[in-house]
């Protein structure tokens, strides 16, 4: 019996279909879902942040999926990340590892490692949008690679002030406060009298002005 080429057809499209359905099945499934938000306690230690920080890196941050952590032979994505604390406190001058590394993640193209080209995502803004708790965090765990984690919570960088601490480049201490007497003025001396009630306070004769003061 001659069996029609539209039935063939179709059983050959069951068996296909049967059979990738099958290898299908055989391979592990598995069930991807949002990365979760990162706790961070206000008590964090800077041992806990650095803590907190590797498991950003490791998840949240996707950062392995271009950087490496001791590959010694290329090619590279991105730069390796093994003594990336030392080299921090150098690449860029005036800038301190605290200050390079927040550059790299806010501002990834504002310098550019030689020999690699642009494409690292702003990692505060979307697809991975890290707080700036998290990115402290990530500092800190970046510092032990090479260094000494010294990062707190109360951190300040150029790109992130904690509330209540001051700015990087503030004025340390408020400006003393005036006092009764004139800058300058000689002290009175021991047993002078004082002024009698209503008269007049002698006014000081002007300064000198000092040698190229505008």
């Amino acid at each position: 019996m001659r069996i029609p080429h539209t039935a063939r057809v179709c059983v050959l499209v069951i068996g296909a279909t049967s059979f990738y359905t099958y290898v299908g099945q055989m391979v592990p499934q598995k069930e991807v879902l949002p990365p979760q938000e990162t706790l961070i306690r206000a008590d964090l230690t800077t041992d806990d942040m650095v803590k907190v920080g590797q498991e950003i890196m490791n998840g949240k941050g996707l950062c392995f999926t271009c950087h490496t952590l001791g590959k010694t032979e290329g090619p590279f994505r991105f730069p390796d990340l093994s003594g990336v604390d030392g080299r921090a406190k150098t690449r860029e001058p005036g800038l301190s590892d605290i200050e390079y590394f927040a550059q790299a993640m806010y501002d990834p193209n504002g310098f550019v490692v030689p020999g690699f080209n642009p494409g690292m995502p702003t990692i505060n803004k979307p697809p991975i949008g890290l707080t700036d708790q998290e990115i402290l965090c990530v500092i800190a765990y970046l510092q032990t690679l090479g260094g000494t984690a010294t990062v707190t919570l109360q951190t300040s960088h150029r790109y992130y002030t904690p509330a209540g601490a001051a700015p990087p480049g503030a004025p340390g201490a408020a400006p003393a406060p005036a006092t009764a007497a004139a800058p300058g003025a000689p002290a009175a001396a021991p047993g002078t009298p004082a002024a009698a009630p209503g008269t007049p306070a002698a006014t000081p004769a002007p300064a000198a002005p000092a040698k190229g003061t505008l």
